[in-house]
C-alpha cells in the first residue's frame, strides 16, 4: 500500500474549492482524507486519462467526481465536479 506524504492541489482545484459552501468543503475534505488513507480507492482511467483515478462521493444529495493522481508518494488533486462534461474538461486540463 502506498503512503501519501504530500497533497498537492492544482490551481483549478483550489479555484473550484473557494466557490463551495462550508458543508460542501467538509464533504470534499472527507473524500480527500479517504483517498489519502487508501489511494487506490478510486477507479483507474484508461486512454487519454491513463494514470488518473476518479473517486465518487456524495455531497448535498448529488454525486461528485474527484480526479487525482499518485506520483511518488504525492497525491495530486486535479479537479472535481458533477458528471456533466467532467471527463471532457479533465482531458482539456491534463492534455491541453
Amino acid at each position: 500500500m502506498i503512503e501519501i506524504n504530500k497533497v498537492i492541489q492544482s490551481p483549478l482545484f483550489a479555484k473550484q474549492k473557494k466557490r463551495l459552501h462550508k458543508n460542501q468543503i467538509k464533504d470534499l475534505d472527507k473524500a480527500v482524507r479517504e483517498i489519502t488513507q487508501d489511494p487506490e480507492i478510486g477507479t483507474m482511467k484508461i486512454g487519454d486519462l491513463s494514470g488518473v483515478r476518479v473517486y465518487k462521493f456524495k455531497s448535498m444529495q448529488s454525486l461528485i467526481l474527484l480526479a487525482y493522481e499518485i506520483i511518488e508518494n504525492s497525491l495530486i488533486l486535479y479537479t472535481f465536479g458533477s458528471h456533466q462534461n467532467f471527463y471532457r474538461e479533465l482531458k482539456k486540463y491534463i492534455n491541453p
